[in-house]
């Protein structure tokens, strides 16, 4: 060998041996792993628990990141996802199944899509995009669902609390116990308008509103009618009911038959002057304003939900000196009615209207209890408002989690 072709071998050789610990000294441990894609570390200390709290649809997953992810800043960094596999524990047999993903650095996972009452077991698999490394097999978990939400114990004694209420006035009011309810000068009215409708001759005109049963205000207008045609039937005064909607015309006309059935006068119920005019808004008034025209009726009741036509109707009763008794929770329409009318009954007193005129021992205890409950409902705000600016405990007792 001559002396060129040795020195150019052993040049080689030195480079050969000099190559690995350049890289090293370059890259670190990636020398360690030269041209190899190794999967990740698998993540470890997987825990399942159940959701606390929930209707059994939902487990929670935690878990201690891989050593390869980027987040922790050691191992190789090349973990991507997380994926989540599981299986149910009493099916035997039963495969992992992938159910989502999540990316690298998260060490949490809620699965939302249970089965109540069904054990799971899970697997977390770390990923880099083209081999995984899987955990062991978490604990059985169950799913189960909650008869109570722990951290709504407050709603629950304000359940407690307004039921209480309840039931403590219908029995004091079933047992003969006088229940003081304020004067409602609308209501105390009535008869008055009914009396004088007897010595005049003339007939009542009851109209309950441009709304269908599903509306509270046509249903406490109904409950009223009841009323006003038990005193109807035994003063003999004829009772006009002209009706915005068919469905609401076919209530009023059992209500009434049943009224004049319960005060012994069958004979005095008329079914024809409990009618359907039409659905349409300002020819109903103009209908409504004609039979007050024609029919001159003694007494006009507007009880129930009304819009544009409220001043229409009232404008046109006036006019022809029917004493008028309105009553609606519509805000914007009691002015009006405060105008034209004698009398109003105002929002909730729409609603207590019934319990008011009839004195049956259900609706009045409902009544008296709803009273109290909203008595107490402004004292705990108005304590909290004071409290408010010297600690927020008291306000705490009335989070719902």
């Amino acid at each position: 060998m001559t002396g060129g072709v040795r020195t150019l071998a052993v040049a080689l050789v030195v480079a050969g041996l000099l190559l690995p610990v350049a890289a090293f000294a370059q890259t670190g441990e990636e020398y360690l792993y030269p041209l190899v894609d190794l999967p990740p570390a698998q993540p470890m200390n997987v825990i399942a628990e159940d959701q606390p709290n929930d209707s059994g649809e939902q487990i929670n997953l935690s878990w201690t990141l891989s050593i390869d992810d980027p987040r922790r800043g050691r191992g190789r960094g090349n973990v991507v996802a997380y994926h989540i596999l599981r299986k149910p524990a009493e099916v035997e047999g039963a495969e992992f199944v992938l159910i989502d993903q999540v990316s690298a650095g998260m060490g949490w996972y809620s699965d939302p899509n249970c089965e109540p009452d069904t054990a799971y077991t899970y697997r977390i698999g770390a990923s880099n995009g083209t081999s995984i490394h899987y955990s062991d097999p978490t604990e059985s978990v169950v799913s189960a669902s909650h008869f109570f939400h722990s951290q709504r114990w407050n709603a629950l004694i304000g359940v407690l609390l307004i039921s209480g209420l309840l039931v403590y006035f219908i029995y004091s009011a079933r047992k003969g116990k006088e229940l003081f309810i304020r004067r409602i000068a609308g209501l105390d009215a009535v008869e008055e308008a009914l009396g004088r409708a007897t010595e005049m001759g003339k007939p009542i005109l009851y109209v309950s509103g441009l709304s269908s049963m599903a509306d509270v205000a046509t249903i406490a207008s109904v409950n009223i009618l009841g009323q006003v045609a038990r005193k109807a039937a035994i003063y003999e005064i004829r009772l006009i009911v002209p009706c915005y909607d068919p469905i609401v015309m076919a209530v009023e006309r059992e209500v009434v038959k049943e009224a004049y059935l319960d005060v012994g006068r069958p004979d005095a119920y008329n079914s024809n002057d409990i009618f359907f005019v039409t659905q349409s808004q300002f020819a109903y008034a103009a209908a409504v304003n004609g039979i007050m025209l024609r029919e001159r009726p003694a007494t006009n009741f507007y009880m129930g939900m009304f819009f544009a036509e409220s001043l229409i109707l009232a404008e046109t009763g006036a006019s022809t000196g029917a004493i008028q008794i309105a009553g609606t929770d519509a805000v914007v329409q009691i002015p009006f009615f405060i105008t034209a009318c004698d009398y109003c009954i105002m929002g909730e007193e729409l609603y207590a209207a019934s319990a008011y005129m009839s004195r049956e021992p259900l609706l009045l205890g409902g009544l008296k209890g709803q009273d109290w409950a909203k008595f107490i409902i402004g004292a705990l705000i108005l304590i909290g408002v004071v409290t408010s600016f010297f600690t927020t405990w008291f306000a705490e007792l009335f989070t719902v989690g």
